[in-house]
């Protein structure tokens, strides 16, 4: 996979700190704004795939930084804000995209540690991410922005089997909302992107290929196919950039039209 510098120069001279970035929607979101001029640190509880995502990176021309951290750790949260800061001066744009998806069971039959996994990395782990996020910029003139990643399962909609995780991503739209309010004040715009099914492992049901999910996709879904990691890295960038500067608290759907 390789990612051309992009003509857009919106995030020049700007660092970007963006968890669970070794796969999916978290590396499309950090080309993204590698492609745009961010310079960008990528984090994660495993090196190999932030190690790749760097490679992809640097190999169109950007520069980035791979930081190993556990959201759920306070402790590793602060460690990659400072790296980053260390490392490249400042943090202006901050995304929180880490999540696990543990699933499949009605919520009776919910094993106990799935559900405090989920509440660990999908909400503890961004109410971390903010705090460590937050107190940094409030100290840079220019303050900065955070985009939090939410899901359509949760405030928009719910699925047999994904309670425990609709509700994790339910209080990501919520938390977005409150911290918005908290530090608009401070010069740091938070945001949330909610993306529906997507061109990821996560949006295959058990047993299906890829073609029956776009086969899925074709009957249920108003645009007729899945977004793709590409379509909500261009919703994030929007939000965490100039162009938004007005846009405060939102949580914006990326879904094909699922939930309209």
């Amino acid at each position: 996979m390789t990612t051309a510098l992009n003509h857009r120069t919106r995030f020049t001279d700007r660092t970007a700190l963006v968890t669970g970035a070794g796969s999916g929607i978290g590396r499309a979101i950090a080309l993204a704004l590698a492609a745009e001029g961010a310079n960008v640190v990528v984090a994660g509880r495993r090196r190999d795939p932030l190690d790749e995502t760097v490679t992809l990176i640097e190999g169109a021309g950007g520069k980035a930084l791979a930081v190993t951290a556990d959201v759920s750790l306070a402790t590793d949260v602060q460690a990659a804000v400072a790296a980053t800061v260390d490392h490249f001066g400042s943090l202006d744009v901050a995304v929180n995209n880490a999540g696990v998806f543990r699933g499949g069971a009605p919520v009776a039959d919910l094993p106990e540690e799935d559900w405090h996994s989920q509440l660990a990395i999908n909400v503890t782990g961004v109410f971390l991410a903010l705090q460590a996020q937050v107190r940094q910029m409030r100290t840079q003139p220019a303050g900065g922005a955070i985009v939090n990643i939410a899901s359509t399962f949760g405030v928009h909609t719910r699925h047999p089997g994904a309670a425990a995780y609709a509700a994790t991503k339910a209080a990501v739209s919520v938390l977005t909302r409150g911290a918005a309010l908290d530090h608009i004040g401070d010069g740091i715009r938070i945001n949330a992107v909610s993306p529906g099914a997507v061109e990821t492992p996560m949006s295959l049901r058990p047993g299906e290929s890829e073609a029956d999910r776009a086969d899925r996709a074709r009957a249920t879904l108003p645009l007729g196919r899945i977004s793709t990691t590409q379509e909500v890295a261009a919703a994030v960038l929007y939000l965490a950039s100039d162009d938004a500067t007005s846009v405060v608290g939102t949580d914006l759907v990326v879904d094909s039209g699922g939930t309209a």
